[in-house]
């Protein structure tokens, strides 16, 4: 019997040897470690669906951070609040041999507010440990389990976390208690990876092995459009203590406005009586509209809490009124209420924010969508867009967070699938006109106007917001090219009602022409010569998207130094492909001893195969070279 136990102890200890030699940094197969800041081992979700309104997780991440840059994907916690009730959580941490070197219990844990201190959802919490790694290669484990009531947000599912991170095994399992609650499940991106589908009465299971590391390569489209990934819902559904059954977006839409937005737009009277007040005398439903936004704006402050925190419901109208701040929902809410009280319509819309345009699955009706809230004022047939989010955007412009994308706009008689405003080619405009003298020391002196609209404008109308040092700042790096630039002088004009922003600089700048003998050379193109030219790959593995497109024109009339004539003058040149549109211009009037130089570049957007980069790249460098050309001026 005594040797029995000892021949059970010693299995049991080559067992767990084996089980902590899993962990070892040193036997990770190398395809799995190229392009790889982290590996994850193993990333498994159980989920388990008791009924409609019950729920269980369970996940187990085992990731090996390579270096301080993969720190960012070993997970250590997460966030909770009175529906979401975390039964355990845990972290160990093991050393590059695979020996463990801490364990952190659920108690160890700091317990912190989500919302910063602010008051409107006290109720959403952060479970998290900060750990520090003291040597690389390290692994970290981490297991959590939960329960909820709110059914309606099945955990989707990534099968690799991000750019540079490679996985080992991949688990996605899911239970039903009935075939009333058998999930949907969509797959986005599953062709070039190894994967088995397992399906049972009551379940699915998704394992995927040996995924590699995908490096970002330039002007790779977003994580989210090219990773393989799955999407969950269940018809019907628990969520925030409502139950629905929701087929659609159209029965989404209902389910949202009579359950979760009813009953949250009254206000007092008292700003009841203001609001009218604001729009007397005013017949114009926009121009209310106009009006009421810039009250939000002018009364109220933004506070900045996920969409998932509290939900897609918002805080009551009347509660945003007395505390003058709120999140997304809260403030987009509360201008639907004030739009109410004085007769115009808008609409509650769901947005997936971001620089990257993600759109909503137009077959898949599910509350996971989206992480952004604005609102859409419908008028002769279109839809004016406001982020209510803002104290300085222009009325009817969301600019680059949210534009050209699918986002769901509630309605009493139910949701709806719309495309908010795009900013696409040739909307996206940007002219410079300019005027500057070249002395025969090399330096320029001048004046430029500037002036940008569509997503362009984005980039620039913050500046008048800026102080004159971080003015001159921002000024002197988007004219980087120009060596020893100084600002004289600047000012701006904002034109919030037809979106165009426009800036006048005077500057100069010492040695921006060479001296070379009897001769000067110096470009023409001064202002709008950055010289994108892409990386360049000898095997690219992703395909390239240019999301939005924009049109620039470029007038200068450059004063030649007295005493010089031009000896050589670039060639007129047009280049056009599928891509875009490129003109250049010169002309030397010898009257006046002047140079006019215009020029114009068209990119059209577009998403492209990864064959036909190179071609895309050979377009950019010519642009590039022929902005560099330079007029040769020789002393008479």
């Amino acid at each position: 019997m005594r040797l029995s136990l000892l021949i059970f102890l010693f299995f049991t200890s080559i067992i767990s040897t084996a089980q902590e030699l899993n962990y070892n940094a040193l036997l990770l197969r190398k395809e799995l470690t190229e392009n790889a800041n982290a590996v994850v081992r193993l990333d498994q979700v159980e989920i388990e669906v008791l009924s409609q309104q019950m729920m269980t997780v369970k996940t187990k991440q085992v990731i090996t951070v390579l270096n301080r840059l993969g720190d960012r994907h070993a997970r250590t916690g997460m966030g909770y609040d009175s529906d979401k009730k975390i039964k355990d959580i845990q972290v160990r941490v093991y050393d590059a041999m695979g020996n463990e070197i801490e364990k952190i219990k659920k108690k160890d844990f700091k317990d912190v507010n989500a919302a910063d201190g602010f008051s409107l959802y006290n109720d959403y919490r952060h479970l998290y440990y900060d750990y520090t790694p003291v040597n690389y290669p390290y692994t970290l484990v981490f297991e959590s389990e939960y329960e909820t009531p709110d059914t309606g947000t099945i955990p989707s599912w990534f099968f690799l976390n991000g750019f540079l991170v490679s996985v080992e095994k991949s688990r996605y399992s899911i239970t039903y208690a009935n075939a009333n609650l058998k999930p949907t499940i969509i797959e986005k991106n599953l062709v070039n990876i190894d994967f088995d589908i397992e399906e049972t009465n009551n379940s699915i299971t998704y394992t995927a092995n040996s995924i590699k590391a995908i490096k970002r390569e330039s002007m790779s489209p977003s994580f989210k459009k090219i990773c393989p990934r799955l999407m969950t819902r269940i018809k019907n559904f628990h969520y925030k203590g409502f139950d629905a059954s929701v087929d659609s977006w159209k029965d989404l839409g209902t389910w949202v406005d009579e359950k979760l937005l009813s009953g949250r737009d009254e206000l007092s009277p008292q700003t009841v009586t203001k609001a009218k007040s604001l729009v007397d005398g005013v017949q114009d439903d926009l121009e209310k509209a106009k009006i009421i936004y810039k009250y939000v704006q002018d009364n109220t402050r933004y506070i900045s809490v996920q969409i998932g925190i509290g939900g897609l419901q918002p805080i009551a109208a009347v509660e945003v009124d007395r505390v003058k701040y709120g999140d997304c929902k809260g403030l987009s809410n509360y201008t639907k209420a004030l739009l109410k009280e004085v007769g115009v319509t808008s609409y509650y819309a769901v947005v997936q924010a971001g620089g990257d345009k993600v759109d909503f699955e137009d077959d898949f009706a599910d509350l996971a969508q989206g992480n952004h809230v604005i609102l859409a004022i419908p008028y002769n047939d279109r839809y004016y867009w406001v982020d209510c989010t803002s104290q300085i955007l222009p009325f009817g412009y969301v600019g680059s967070f949210t534009d050209d994308r699918k986002v769901m706009i509630v309605k009493p008689e139910g949701g709806e699938i719309v495309t908010t405003t795009a900013y696409l080619n040739e909307n996206n405009y940007q002219s410079i006109t300019s005027s500057y003298e070249l002395k025969p020391n090399g330096s320029i002196v001048g004046e430029t106007k500037l002036m940008t609209k569509g997503s362009r404008y984005n980039s620039h109308f913050r500046l008048e917001e800026e102080t004159e040092e971080e003015i001159v700042k921002k000024i002197k790096s988007r004219w980087s090219s120009i060596n020893n630039l100084t600002v004289a002088n600047y000012n701006f004009d904002n034109n919030k009602k037809e979106v165009v922003f426009n800036e006048n600089v005077s500057l100069s700048a010492s040695n921006y022409a060479s001296l070379s003998g009897n001769r000067i050379l110096f470009t023409a193109n001064a202002f709008n010569n950055r010289n994108v030219v892409p990386d360049r790959y000898r095997n690219r593995k992703l395909p390239f998207e240019i999301q939005r497109g924009y049109l620039d024109e470029d007038d200068s009339v450059i004063k030649l130094p007295e005493g010089y004539v031009v000896e050589a003058l670039p060639s007129a040149k047009k280049i056009e492909n599928e891509f875009g549109v490129y003109t250049v211009d010169f002309d030397y009037n010898e009257a006046k001893n002047t140079v006019s130089y215009k020029r114009s570049f068209f990119l059209k957007k577009g998403f492209y195969p990864k064959e036909k980069y190179n071609a895309y790249r050979d377009f950019r460098k010519e642009v590039a070279s022929t902005d560099n050309a330079q007029i040769v001026l020789l002393k008479k």
